[in-house]
């Protein structure tokens, strides 16, 4: 595995100065926002489409400092029932996908996305209750309608350009636990797998470690964002877990995004990379980091020195002891 971060983190930085920054800290892997709600501040796919020139130099900036690139995210509602909205989340994942081919990246990272109620829609609707039965019906109308063509459609396109979709499970979207992820992936095909983002699990309920299971032994997991959330007892009985409340209100909100290591303990995140390192990925370990109580550089900095601790780095090689 090799520790990498989603450098949207610092999209106020020059990325060259950004590398270097990232390198100093021992960052082996970079993730590069391409559009979509995380910008394209260090990463301009129509630049780097039309200019081999400009290409080849930010390739050549990331080869000379020993980087890989872990993955080109554009996360975005693709099935928003706006069609500028989603003309404009679509286009930056093609432009994406092309970029990744050119740069031998072997994966992009987005949302599933979310549909309306019905085709005249103007705002996604996310049904969450098996009752009263009008909810079952959107769901149903969505998956047949708009989950499912779009995906096969940019799962055969992302295969034709030798790129592995990473959809991360997320509140709000249509995917947003192991068991969505696995019913799209049933549909569409093995290029469909996770940005497995273990914070969005701990709250909805779901053991991180579990669902790393659930979907890495059917490979599954085609990307890892390293974040955690904690969750305050007292306002989740109040409000519940699915809170409705700004990300700034943080004293009353029932959970909040923390750095890796202020959320759940390092056993817990111990256990979380031995369920990659037991299920097959081997791939990068991106820190995301949207802690409300630290800034960008303290919570970096922490998520790393934390991460170093418990990452599995060395090939397991032979069992001399047996």
């Amino acid at each position: 595995m090799k520790l990498g971060v989603f450098m949207v983190l610092f999209s106020n930085r020059e990325f060259e100065e950004t590398l270097d920054y990232l390198v100093s800290h021992g960052i082996e892997a970079i993730e590069i926002g391409t559009g979509g709600y995380v910008g394209n501040a260090h990463c301009k796919p129509d630049e780097l489409l039309q200019d081999a020139g400009r290409l080849k130099a930010f390739k050549r900036a990331v080869d000379s400092r020993n980087l890989t690139i872990s993955a080109l995210s554009c996360h975005g509602n693709p099935l928003h029932p706006q069609n500028d909205l989603a003309s404009s989340f679509r286009l930056d994942f093609v432009k994406s996908v092309e970029l990744a081919e050119r740069l031998e990246v072997p994966t992009i990272v987005n949302f599933s996305g979310l549909p309306g109620d019905h085709e005249g829609a103007r705002y996604p609707n996310w049904p969450v209750a098996p009752w009263p039965h009008d909810f079952q019906e959107v769901l149903q109308w969505q998956w047949d309608h708009k989950v499912i063509p779009y995906w096969t459609e940019m799962g055969k396109f992302a295969e034709s350009h030798h790129v592995n979709i990473a959809l991360e499970p997320h509140g709000g979207f249509s995917v947003h636990t192991p068991a969505t992820l696995l019913k799209l992936r049933e549909r569409v095909g093995e290029v469909i797998g996770a940005n497995f983002d273990p914070s969005h699990m701990w709250w909805q309920g779901i053991d991180p470690v579990q669902a790393i299971q659930v979907l890495g032994r059917s490979g599954a997991i085609h990307h890892f964002h390293a974040k955690d959330t904690s969750i305050d007892p007292v306002n989740a009985n109040r409000y519940g877990l699915t809170d409705m409340q700004p990300y700034s209100n943080i004293m009353n909100r029932a959970w909040q995004f923390r750095t890796v290591g202020y959320g759940h303990d390092l056993k817990v995140w111990a256990d979380m990379i031995s369920a990659l390192r037991l299920v097959g990925y081997d791939g990068a370990i991106s820190i995301e980091h949207e802690d409300g109580l630290m800034s960008k550089e303290e919570g970096f900095t922490k998520a790393v020195k934390n991460l170093q601790q418990v990452i599995i780095k060395d090939a397991v090689g032979e069992m001399w002891w047996v």
